[in-house]
């Protein structure tokens, strides 16, 4: 097991950017995939982005492409998600989440992830 703990949510205009940091401890942090998933309000939870053990491979979801980049930093045991040109429609509570998994595949499913982390709210008016 690995323990998550967020950090980085707050209240924002549109256009503003965040960087939401995701801080493991308890197991061997670089034996894991990392992923940053969001739950709007009265919507079921979604994901948002991926990255592998290495960082050497990212993904995203569509409507965050080009606005977001997932990275981890194994010697701080830590996984961001900046997030630039925030929208309203990018309200959520965001969760990050950890697998101990080593492929390149299926990183964007829920079920992977067996390690998550409390949400944080990031809020962003218009």
């Amino acid at each position: 097991q690995v323990q998550l703990v967020v950090s980085g949510g707050g209240l924002v205009q549109a256009g503003d950017s965040l960087r939401l940091s995701c801080a493991a401890s308890g197991r061997t942090f670089s034996g894991y995939a990392m992923g940053w998933f969001r739950q709007a309000p009265g919507k079921e939870r979604a994901f948002v982005a991926a990255i592998t053990r290495s960082g050497g491979i990212t993904y995203y979801e569509d409507s965050v492409k080009g606005r977001f980049t997932i990275s981890r930093d194994n010697a701080k045991n830590t996984v961001y998600l900046q997030m630039n040109s925030l929208r309203p429609e990018d309200t959520a509570a965001y969760y990050c989440a950890a697998a101990q998994y080593g492929g390149t595949f299926g990183l964007r499913k829920e079920g992977l992830y067996d390690n998550w982390g409390r949400g944080t709210q990031v809020t962003v008016s218009s």
